[in-house]
């Protein structure tokens, strides 16, 4: 179990520098490497009121997060995905080709929130046992 552990816990913090380099790199690296243009975006699915690319990010941040760490951690690692979730939407405000957008914020938020209401209805399940 300890190894599993420890390759999710390698695999959440490369998966967060990835994110942070996606997210703080000035244009699109996968537009560049799909289509060639800094400029455009690819899209997984199509989206709606939030931004299904972001929404699906960190759906899978969280849930190797949640996945990785003691149950005693995970609150902190709540605070934290809700905090960068946020703080590097509002960074596309200052960075060159990159524009700050709500949906991208909310899609951001909503793909931390639902690994949040999940893990906490189940803890409360749990808990009624």
């Amino acid at each position: 179990m300890k190894k599993i552990s420890l390759f999710t816990k390698l695999i959440f913090h490369f998966s967060n520098l990835t994110l942070l380099i996606l997210y703080l790199y000035p244009g699109s690296i996968f537009g560049w490497l799909v289509y060639g243009d800094l400029q455009k975006q690819p899209s997984i699915t199509s989206d709606f009121i939030v931004s299904s690319n972001h929404v699906y990010a960190f759906l899978f941040l969280t849930i190797l997060g949640v996945i990785s760490f003691k149950k005693n951690k995970i609150k902190i690692l709540f605070k934290y995905l809700f905090s960068i979730s946020i703080i590097l939407e509002l960074c596309h405000g200052i960075i060159p080709e990159r524009t700050f957008q709500y949906s991208d914020l909310f899609g951001n938020i909503l793909g931390v929130l639902l690994v949040f209401l999940v893990f906490n209805f189940k803890q409360y399940f749990k808990n009624q046992k």
